[in-house]
């Protein structure tokens, strides 16, 4: 059991990959939720869960302006709880395999707070939405209802990715070779569709971390970082520092800003494979210096 905890500690804290460490979060959560309600039901008969029950009085997302004034820290918490073992499992699966391409060309530091910025954006769409559009405003939709979930800030990651990477291919069961641009959009077009049905307001979360992801990334290729400041704190600073001589040799390998969002811009407009051998070079100690 020893073993199995350092080799969980060491994927999610020390392999490098923020992706892994938020997907570590997530099923922790929801294995301390449902594990204990398990028991509960297996020995008590309980079907509601007291533990599953006051976990989704406070850490759920409210629509109603005045439940979510004294629960004002679930915008924040929503996005790591889940209603159901498929819920999580197919988070959990899409945020692998597109967080793994986001920091193949990102790198890392950044995985962290597009989710969290992609799941707050989703939160803000969510309670704007109950209470303000009119259908769900005159249901006063917005008494009793809740979310959550981190389809949000799993949404921001994968329209990031496809908007940096459009052309990207990923090979799906049945579906065979699908670009990643294709597949947001289908993405996008059925969130906005299942507006309508019974799963309203995950859909409006949805599509608020949609916008965010795409919104973001345009924003990175101008030189705006919207997650900055996410970036420094999840960074480790160095202890020590350690003076040079040698600045001018060692900044040629360092990429320049420019050159970085240049090359960000060409992948945007013609895919990946569009690029030099010296851009990619570029591309790959850009992400280096990232993770370093």
């Amino acid at each position: 059991m020893n073993t199995l905890w350092n080799e969980l500690k060491i994927k999610m804290l020390h392999s490098g990959s923020r992706v892994s460490l938020l997907i570590g979060i997530n099923l922790i959560v929801f294995l301390l939720i449902n594990i204990p309600a398990v028991f509960e039901w297996m020995f008590w008969g309980h079907r509601q869960s007291i533990i599953a029950y006051y976990a989704d009085e406070y850490l759920d997302l409210p629509a109603n302006f005045s439940h979510l004034a004294y629960r004002f820290w679930t915008p924040l918490t929503y996005m790591f709880m889940h209603a159901g073992i498929l819920h999580i499992v197919f988070n959990m699966l899409w945020l692998f395999w597109i967080g793994q391409i986001f920091e193949e060309y990102l790198g890392n530091k950044r995985t962290i707070g597009l989710y969290i910025m992609g799941g707050l954006t989703g939160a803000l769409f969510f309670v704007l939405g109950y209470n303000f559009i009119p259908v769900f405003a005159q249901e006063n939709a917005a008494l009793n209802s809740t979310v959550v979930g981190a389809s949000a800030a799993v949404m921001a990651i994968i329209v990031a990715t496809a908007t940096l990477l459009p052309d990207y291919t990923m090979v799906l069961m049945l579906f065979g070779p699908v670009k990643l641009k294709w597949l947001v959009i289908a993405f996008v077009i059925l969130d906005f569709l299942l507006i309508a049905g019974s799963n309203a307001g995950g859909e409006l979360s949805h599509l608020g971390g949609a916008l965010f992801g795409f919104i973001y990334i345009k924003q990175l290729q101008r030189g705006n970082d919207w997650v900055a400041f996410f970036t420094k704190m999840f960074s480790r600073q160095p202890k020590l520092k350690v003076a040079s001589n040698n600045a001018a040799k060692n900044g040629g390998n360092v990429p320049r800003q420019e050159d970085i969002d240049r090359i960000l811009d060409k992948i945007s407009q013609s895919g990946y494979d569009s690029l030099s051998r010296q851009e990619k070079e570029i591309l790959f100690r850009a992400s280096k210096d990232n993770e370093g």
